[in-house]
């Protein structure tokens, strides 16, 4: 469900400047994280800190997995879906 969420979020900021600009400032504060999770849950999008973080380590588990101990070592960056959104959203035009 977080996946969804972003997703929808993502494809909702590229169209919306002030939403993304709104995003982009959440970086900026003591807590981007939880910061980030406060506004899209004002938005409406149902995205919280714990599922954040889990998606991102899930997902890197589960690659890790499908190479049945082929490959021993994460790849780096795969594991955080907070900064892939972002990646994403800054590179969006």
């Amino acid at each position: 469900m977080t996946e969804r969420e972003l997703e929808r979020l993502l494809f909702d900021a590229k169209r919306d400047e002030s939403l993304k600009a709104a995003l982009l400032k959440t970086r900026e504060t003591d807590n981007p994280v939880e910061d980030f999770c406060e506004l899209a849950l004002s938005l409406g999008y149902k995205i919280n800190a714990g599922e954040l973080m889990a998606l991102g380590l899930n997902e890197n588990d589960a690659k890790l997995r499908s190479v049945n101990g082929g490959g021993v070592n994460a790849i780096e960056g795969w594991d955080d879906a907070y900064e892939q959104f972002f990646s994403s959203l800054i590179w969006s035009k």
